[in-house]
């Protein structure tokens, strides 16, 4: 039987907490290591998934993050813009730990390049190191590893640094007192997965457009990430697909607002799911990068937001697609270009694939 809407994870109550405000008060990097010695809790995004800091330094952070099967899309393989979930903690983090006291900063640009499919299990670790700072802007550098060391992905992300806060209050003469972090009994990326990966025999009879309308009618499943998050497809077409996904606070990151990876994620959703819809029976197709322009915050509303993906180009091995994410208001919140290769002599379900063929 398969899951109910009702189910999934994100609607339940969320485990919420935030950091004391009164660390902004705080060095950057004083305010991460409190993060990192339990000073701090663990923010929604962190429950939901099992993402969270495990190293930092001056300039250099470091995420890991359950490479679980919620994390799956149709293909049974972990996508660029789920990845990007995990590559923008860091990324921001090693630009956060150069920060002088009541200084904030805003992601401005995110770009991941995949190097080679990514599967459940074990874990994945993100690590990042600052690679240029000035008093407006700063660059990041961030690279993917799984447990051999092996690297899946590299990125980079361009961040903007506000002026100081002069309402902050000074610094505090003692560490803030830990902030009560609920948990669940069992946080959804610990229990087992809602939500299934199409197998090869529908890949082999079925176009990616057809695909897609399967599932949008029911007659196909929806993959675990769908359950995970709420991201889903509400229309396609040749070269087009449209995703949303509700605003709801367990995307929140320790700023209160929707973690910029997480709207990644839309977006890639989108712009792939627009690929796959020039895609024929029996081939597959590979993500290679993705690049999203973050225009403005998101707040945990409730509301939807909606990406819209559009092919751009298709040809017989490359195709380039954007997306435009909105708000319920109609602004456009982020803005995406991705590509992908086309691999008519691969199944479309990557994950089957044996280790040395990739």
């Amino acid at each position: 039987m398969r899951p109910s809407e009702a189910e999934a994870p994100w609607r339940e109550k969320v485990a919420a907490a935030y950091p004391d405000p009164a660390l902004f008060a705080r060095s950057g990097i004083e305010q991460l290591r409190a993060s990192l010695d339990g000073r701090g809790p663990k923010p929604p995004i962190g429950h939901l998934t099992g993402m969270g800091l495990t190293d930092i330094g001056l300039g250099t952070a470091a995420f890991s993050m359950p490479a679980s099967s919620w994390l799956l899309s149709p293909q049974g393989l972990i996508s660029v813009g789920t990845l990007a979930i995990l590559a923008d903690g860091p990324l921001g983090c090693a630009v956060q730990s150069a920060l002088p006291p009541a200084t904030g900063y805003a992601t401005s640009e995110l770009s991941l390049r995949v190097l080679r499919p990514v599967r459940a299990g074990g874990t994945l670790v993100a690590r990042a190191s600052l690679v240029h700072a000035s008093r407006s802007l700063a660059l990041s550098h961030v690279q993917i590893v799984d447990d051999d060391g092996r690297l899946l992905a590299d990125g980079s992300s361009l961040c903007f640094v506000m002026p100081p806060s002069p309402s902050s209050s000074p610094q505090p003469a003692a560490p803030p007192a830990v902030v009560p972090d609920e948990h669940n009994e069992h946080d959804p990326f610990e229990r087992p997965e809602l939500g299934e990966v199409i197998g090869q025999e529908v890949w082999d009879r079925m176009s990616g457009l057809e695909v897609l309308r399967m599932q949008l009618a029911g007659d196909l499943p929806r993959p675990p990430i769908h359950f995970l998050t709420g991201a889903g497809p509400v229309e396609v077409g040749e070269g087009l697909a449209d995703f949303s996904m509700p605003c709801h606070e367990w995307l929140c990151s320790p700023l209160r607002t929707v973690e910029g990876g997480t709207i990644a994620m839309l977006a890639d959703d989108a712009l792939s799911s627009a690929i796959q819809t020039t895609v024929p029976p029996g081939a597959a197709f590979g993500s290679i990068d993705l690049k999203v322009n973050f225009l403005r915050p998101v707040q945990p509303d409730g509301r939807e937001l909606l990406a819209r993906g559009r092919v751009r180009h298709a040809g017989r091995t490359l195709a380039v697609a954007e997306s435009e994410v909105v708000n319920a208001d109609g602004k456009t919140v982020a803005f995406a270009t991705g590509s992908a290769m086309i691999l008519p002599d691969r199944p479309a379900a990557l994950r089957d694939l044996p280790e040395a063929s990739k």
